[in-house]
């Protein structure tokens, strides 16, 4: 009988190669090619708040609005992408209701990531929100197009019988473009997956498959990574991960593709196994 085999994708910087800008609120700096996560992860108390609407509903929306006023008045959902310690969207809200973000400061992030991304796949924006500060320290926007083999790699799992699943921090309405195009059905696909959501996902799929893959390069995949049969890290992205990551991983690929030779090794590995015993 054929083994039930799932392997489980982040999506940002592992189906996608990403651009990353964040504006430090206090400062009015600029940071380029930044890991939010990494923002969150360095310091407790922090969450990544994604705005649940079209950027051009924010686009449109007056410069000196305040963030807050823009998301009552537009009826904006939000949603905690990943957090450094339990958060709700309630309390992200009330912090930035207590901030003077504006709305000008989303499109400043926006307009930088789009600009820089002309062939940009998705394109999305966010904050970040300190509860011991009761601030909105960085406004952050996201583009992303697929890497060049994210195709080809999810395609050659079709063919092998094997189901592709998405988990990640990026909200419905940014995945849904990116399941469409790679042919992963909606069902299959996690939306706003913390760290923790994302191992409580691969844990539930080892209970129906066989052989249950996490391929991530994120500080919030790290759970995930332990909890799967099989953590592949990928640092296609090129920028630099956090060691306890990589030692979280059973493997680190350069490319996505190599995730079709590994599946097929480990697959191979286990048939091996059960033909000795």
């Amino acid at each position: 009988m054929q083994k039930r085999i799932a392997v489980v994708f982040d999506s940002a910087g592992t189906l996608l190669h990403m651009y990353r800008v964040a504006k430090n609120s206090k400062s009015g700096r600029i940071l380029e090619n930044i890991e939010s996560t990494a923002l969150v992860a360095s310091k407790k108390g922090c969450a990544l708040v994604v705005l649940n609407t079209e950027n051009e509903t924010i686009l449109q929306c007056r410069e000196d609005k305040f963030l807050s006023e823009f998301i009552e008045e537009k009826k904006v959902s939000i949603g905690i992408s990943c957090s450094n310690g339990a958060f709700s969207a309630e309390a992200a809200f009330k912090i930035i209701k207590e901030d003077s973000t504006r709305i000008g400061d989303v499109h400043e992030v926006l307009r930088l990531v789009s600009n820089h991304c002309p062939n940009i796949f998705y394109l999305a924006a966010g904050v970040i929100v300190d509860s011991e500060a009761r601030s909105v320290p960085y406004v952050l926007s996201t583009g992303g197009r697929v890497f060049d083999t994210t195709l080809e790699t999810i395609r050659t799992l079709e063919a092998m019988g094997v189901d592709s699943y998405i988990a990640s921090g990026d909200s419905a309405r940014s995945l849904s473009r990116l399941a469409e195009f790679i042919n992963i059905p909606k069902e299959r696909v996690f939306a706003l997956a913390t760290t923790q959501k994302k191992e409580k996902i691969i844990r539930s799929l080892k209970e129906r498959y066989d052989l249950v893959f996490m391929v991530g390069d994120g500080i919030n995949d790290i759970l995930a990574l332990r909890a799967a049969d099989v953590g592949i890290m990928t640092i296609q992205q090129g920028d630099v991960r956090p060691e306890k990551l990589r030692e979280a991983a059973d493997v680190v690929l350069d490319d996505l593709i190599k995730v079709v030779d590994i599946v097929r090794a480990r697959e191979l590995s286990q048939k091996m196994d059960e033909y000795v015993d």
